[in-house]
């Protein structure tokens, strides 16, 4: 009886060793995955930047073609006063 005891015991190690070792590569799995993931929402923020000045180019490029018309000239023209209001602000904080 005490033999298969041990038997029962070696085992149950055995398996767990198993485990220790499938848990040790998801966590290093994981760890990676975390990085990744960081570096694609760093690369998305980036592509978003990117984009986000490519169409104040497009506008910008429209707008000295003299072909902004409707929605786009309003839109345009919102984002070129907020501009300025900022530049405003930003000068009047210095006089301060």
């Amino acid at each position: 009886m005490p033999e298969a005891i041990e038997l029962h015991i070696k085992n149950i190690q055995t398996k767990l060793q198993l485990l220790l070792k499938k848990h040790a590569a998801l966590e290093k799995e994981n760890a990676r995955l975390a990085r990744e993931n960081e570096d694609f929402k760093l690369n998305e923020k980036n592509m978003a930047e990117r984009i986000y000045l490519l169409n104040q180019q497009v506008n910008i490029l429209k707008a000295s073609m003299e072909k902004l018309e409707g929605k786009e000239k309003t839109e345009f023209e919102k984002t070129i006063n907020g501009y300025i209001k900022s530049i405003e602000k930003c000068i009047g904080l210095l006089n301060n």
